[in-house]
């Protein structure tokens, strides 16, 4: 596998390494061993997908605080998505910023999310299916989230929305009181 660190320090995209021949192709998406030289965290506590029907689906931005923060190894593997994580490290010299990864059924390629970073994707495609490896219980009153058309935050979303969930559209903005200030 080729790990390459994005701009926000611990997030990394995590590119498979393919071996094809006449019956098609074999590639490792998981190694422990090569996680834990790159000095990420190896737990799977679940494994999660997600279907969307239709191009403009938006999921997130979700995050769980401490004690349970989680760590995301996210594939699409049909169709495509734009995934955005957001740094939320208060003492990161990124933090509140973000980065886009497009994923696809065709790059196969993997974005591994750090512990206390939101996560969240718009599907580009019909049906696209995503998913993801997570290294924590999910723990409904620890779950929090971001608006994805919070100002603060600047995110570009390459389609109108066309589908989200009322909790996702109602999550407060930065800039309300007692919000990540």
């Amino acid at each position: 596998m080729k790990f390459t660190e994005t701009r926000l320090p611990g997030a990394f995209t995590v590119d498979i390494e393919v071996r094809e021949d006449e019956r098609g192709l074999f590639a490792r998406t998981f190694c422990q061993h090569e996680f834990e030289a790159h000095g990420l965290k190896v737990e799977v506590a679940q494994c999660n997908l997600s279907v969307n029907h239709l191009a403009g689906t938006l999921r997130g931005l979700h995050y769980q605080q401490a004690p349970v923060a989680e760590t995301k190894l996210v594939r699409c593997t049909r169709g495509a998505v734009l995934d955005v994580i957001v740094d939320l490290r208060p003492d990161s010299p990124t933090y509140l910023q973000h980065v886009a990864v497009e994923l696809s059924e065709h790059n196969r390629r993997a974005l591994y999310v750090p512990e206390l970073f939101a996560h969240g994707y718009q599907a580009l495609t019909d049906g696209a299916e995503v998913t993801y490896q997570v290294g924590e219980f999910y723990t409904p009153g620890a779950e929090q989230g971001l608006r994805y058309d919070d100002p603060r935050l600047g995110i570009a979303w390459p389609l109108a929305v066309t589908a989200i969930s009322a909790k996702d559209a109602a999550w407060p903005l930065l800039a309300a009181e007692g919000v990540l200030s």
